[in-house]
């Protein structure tokens, strides 16, 4: 790190930096393994941190950081398999924001100063009582983080070619341990450029320049299993946790029904646009999923296919499938196809409410039975649509 500055004003009562500002000249950073060399750079960078006493407990921070020329090369080497793939990312802007509500400061700071003091293995022992009671005070660690990293024209360069997008970031967020958390995950692209050498030209005009994804969890318990594990916790035993303590909280966690979010995304292009949304719970060994899925401009993929079936066998292979899936679709007033699709624990799949796949045959020990996966099934039955069969 070259000329590396930071300032701040801490203060105490919080256990947090109320303000501060730090600066770099440059940064660079090797790393090296048996298969892989990293050589990474920065140059110039700044971060900005604050923190304000939280309404209900703990304190509220933010912090803001842009850094200059992000170049990272990656070399793999495998003497094993001869294979050498270099690869180089590079951004002239990178920028980091992360935001926190609730933050425990001062707790975990209790946390950090028990673990200085009984490092030894007896006074730990000894003192399990009050590492319990400060486990407990430091939660829920945070009531909810925020974070998201940004790239301003983003490049990997590859022996393959250049994949790249004139905006790219990623985001993540987390509440902190609750009886119904929620945890989210975002990427979003802008200006999207894959190496058209590696794809066959029919396929060009369907690829996605812009993407927004969003998916993640929700009704996830963490304050159940976090203080029960505590309550548990005897350090004077080996195991300090009964063996079968994973099993129990597991069950525990999966009875509470978290559930796996896919909020509205989208892939689009020019001509055509993908949205999808839903979501799935395990009741049992089975999922229960919904998930909506629309296009407009369907037509447009199916016109690509249909001209380059004529002279491309991977496209007239996958023509007919295009046709099938439309006749499951459902026509909607703006134009766009729609396909709502339910799966449900006891195997059966339906497209606006076409029956896809039928349910799971019941087994019996004493015959063979089938599982209803070889039957075909006629696209838009109970529907408006019509279409050429599926084996599901």
């Amino acid at each position: 790190v070259k000329d590396g500055k930071g300032s701040g004003v801490y203060d105490p009562a919080l256990a947090a930096f109320t303000s501060g500002v730090s600066t770099i000249a440059s940064m660079t950073m090797t790393s090296k393994d048996a298969k892989q060399h990293v050589d990474a750079s920065f140059g110039a960078g700044t971060a900005n941190f604050a923190a304000t006493k939280a309404a209900n407990g703990g304190v509220d921070v933010t912090m803001t950081q842009k850094m200059s020329s992000f170049t990272e090369a990656v070399n793999f080497d495998d003497p094993e398999s001869g294979m050498k793939f270099p690869v180089t990312i590079k951004s002239p802007e990178l920028s980091v924001t992360a935001n926190g509500k609730g933050v425990r400061s001062k707790p975990l700071l209790d946390l950090l100063a028990f673990a200085v003091a009984n490092e030894d293995e007896a006074a730990l022992k000894a003192n399990q009582a009050q590492l319990k009671s400060l486990l407990l005070a430091a939660l829920p660690v945070w009531e909810r983080l925020d974070g998201t990293y940004g790239f301003k024209d983003f490049a990997v360069e590859s022996p393959i070619g250049t994949f790249g997008a004139t905006q790219l970031s990623t985001a993540f967020g987390m509440d902190g341990v609750s009886q119904s958390g929620k945890i989210n995950y975002a990427i979003k692209a802008s200006g999207l450029k894959i190496p058209q050498q590696m794809l066959p030209g029919w396929s060009v005009a369907l690829l996605p320049t812009d993407i927004d994804l969003n998916f993640g969890g929700a009704n996830i318990d963490l304050d159940s299993m976090a203080k029960k594990a505590i309550e548990t916790l005897d350090l004077n035993k080996n195991p300090p946790l009964p063996e079968d303590f994973g099993d129990q909280i597991s069950a525990d966690f999966l009875a509470k029904t978290p559930k796996a979010v896919i909020g509205h995304s989208t892939l689009k292009n020019k001509d055509i646009e993908i949205a999808l949304e839903g979501e799935m719970t395990f009741p049992g060994e089975k999922p229960d999923a919904s998930v909506t899925v629309d296009i407009a401009g369907y037509d447009k993929i199916v016109e690509a296919l249909q001209t380059a079936a004529k002279t491309d066998p991977e496209a007239a292979q996958y023509f007919p499938m295009v046709l099938a899936v439309k006749g499951f679709g459902k026509m909607l007033p703006d134009g766009r196809i729609e396909w709502a699709i339910n799966a449900k624990p006891d195997g059966s799949v339906t497209v606006n409410g076409a029956m896809l796949k039928p349910a799971d045959a019941v087994e019996d020990d004493s015959t063979d039975q089938d599982d209803g996966t070889d039957q075909d099934v006629v696209p838009g039955e109970g529907n408006s649509g019509a279409g050429a069969k599926l084996q599901p």
